[in-house]
């Protein structure tokens, strides 16, 4: 099990160019989730490595990288993505062993798309204006556009380094410099990265990063010389970081967490369907934030759906994530493991029926493993239904109008995504607007456009990011009035 060619690494600091530990020497294991066996040592930061990051980040706002033209910046951050995918097999290796998914995925998607986040913004940022406005004979206003300084990056565990490059790359797009807080339990990629950035010619100071637990991030997020923090993740860490930020008034990003629905009425193409809402349930073991894990189906279609879907689940191969026939690899920690257990539970007791899975997995020794488990016969105010369980589990409820299932559909703190399936345009465009979520995909699934708005509402988080709305979140504008 597990033959790779990376060996797993330590990780440590990464402050004003350099490596280094601990001021204290305290540090912790890193777990391999599939195996249960110790990968290396964390070092864990505290308030005065965040002190000598945010330092490093705030000298470096005027150095060369302030003064740094455009083109040669852009350039710069064109080659980082050059150099990620030169060492791809490294990086996704070391996102397999992190985080157990399938080495397959990791190569797929989650390498490629982190060069890509690179490569479009260091186009992106060559192209981006301000405004300007002429008042007759009067006066020209028009906005200069700035960074907003020191950003703090706080990232999740289940697309460590996709969602890393997502906000570094615009943050350093628009001039920032950054303070990256990884996830405790994914660090290594999230190391290799700050080499990465150093290797493409990024000046010292500009990208730091420090690894620590909940007490690191906090120590960021209430930083006074931190201008700015963007996080993904968990619903309730995101209202700690804002509590945390509030005496400072930074500026907030949030994309947190969901409980997205996946709408299917029976004019839909089902083969489509059931393909992709395999994907949408039980892709990276279902820890992904857009994961379609309440499965709502129009009655006629109903039997179909459930058999099709049924027979199509129990097919998936659950397993060592570098076996290449693995579908479903191991969840991210023990503790995470035991919160998914536990709402297995919940659903018995709820009065759940278990069309698949409903258990961990068997025949594995060893690691974080749980079968791909499909509820049925659960209420609209099961706690299964209504709260994220991010794990491969998803409900499945019938329905009969489009009232009734919009009014579920919507019954929920959440506001992340919502997949809608139908071969009627018209009820396409009816019942998209209707739904309170940041995005909705219409017969498809997780297809991005970096340009477009990415985000949620409700408690699913805080502003957009990409294109236009990640440079506004990541820059200010100052207008300037010049009368004639």
């Amino acid at each position: 099990m597990q033959t790779t060619k990376t060996q797993a690494i330590d990780c440590v600091h990464y402050i004003d160019g350099g490596y280094v530990k601990s001021n204290n020497g305290k540090a912790f294991n890193n777990v391999n989730p599939a195996t249960e066996e110790v990968l290396g040592s964390v070092a864990e930061g505290g308030k005065e490595e965040v002190d000598q990051a945010v330092r490093a980040a705030r000298k470096a706002l005027t150095g060369e990288w302030g003064s740094m033209p455009l083109r040669t910046r852009s350039n710069i951050i064109r080659k980082i993505g050059d150099l990620i995918l030169e060492r791809k097999e490294e990086l996704a290796e070391l996102e397999s062993l992190d985080t157990g998914k399938p080495l397959w995925l990791s190569n797929k998607v989650d390498i490629d798309r982190a060069a890509n986040n690179f490569y479009f913004f260091a186009d992106y940022m060559t192209s981006v204006g301000t405004e300007a406005y002429q008042q007759d004979d009067i006066a020209i206003h028009y906005a200069v556009r700035r960074p907003v300084g020191v950003v703090g990056l706080i990232n999740p565990w289940n697309l460590p380094l996709f969602l890393m490059t997502w906000k570094l790359a615009p943050a350093l797009a628009a001039g920032n410099t950054a303070v990256m807080k990884p996830s405790e339990v994914t660090p290594m990629t999230a190391t290799v990265l700050a080499q990465i950035c150093k290797d493409a010619g990024v000046p010292d100071g500009v990208v730091n990063m420090v690894h620590g637990f909940g007490e690191t991030g906090a120590a960021l997020s209430s930083h006074e010389d931190v201008d700015a923090i963007a996080f993904t993740g968990e619903t309730i860490t995101g209202s700690t970081i804002m509590k945390a930020a509030a005496p400072t008034l930074k500026k907030l990003s949030f994309e947190l967490g969901g409980k997205n629905p996946n709408i299917i009425f029976a004019d839909a193409d089902m083969e489509d369907v059931i393909e992709t809402t395999i994907k949408s349930s039980f892709i990276n073991q279902g820890e992904v934030c857009l994961c379609g894990s309440r499965i709502y189906v129009e009655r006629s279609a109903y039997d179909e759906f459930l058999d099709r879907f049924a027979a199509r689940t129990k097919e998936l191969k659950v397993g060592d994530p570098f076996d290449s026939n693995t579908n479903v690899g191991a969840l991210v920690s023990e503790e995470h493991y035991n919160k998914v257990l536990s709402y297995l539970d919940i659903a018995r007791e709820e009065g759940g029926t278990f069309l698949t899975g409903g258990k961990a997995a068997e025949g594995l020794d060893r690691g974080f493993f749980v079968e791909p488990t499909i509820i049925t016969g659960l209420g609209s105010d099961s706690r299964c239904v209504r709260e994220e369980i991010f794990g491969p589990v998803v409900t499945i409820v019938p329905f009969d109008t489009e009232e009734e299932v919009l009014k579920q559909v919507n019954d929920t703190h959440y506001g992340l995504s919502a997949s809608l399936w139908t071969g009627n345009i018209k009820r396409a465009t009816r019942f998209s607007a209707q739904i309170e979520a940041g995005m909705v995909w219409v017969n498809t699934w997780f297809l991005r456009d970096l340009r477009t708005p990415f985000g949620g509402m409700k408690h699913s988080g805080i502003g957009r990011e990409g294109g236009a709305h990640s440079f506004d979140f990541y820059s200010e504008l100052t207008n300037i009035t010049l009368k004639m």
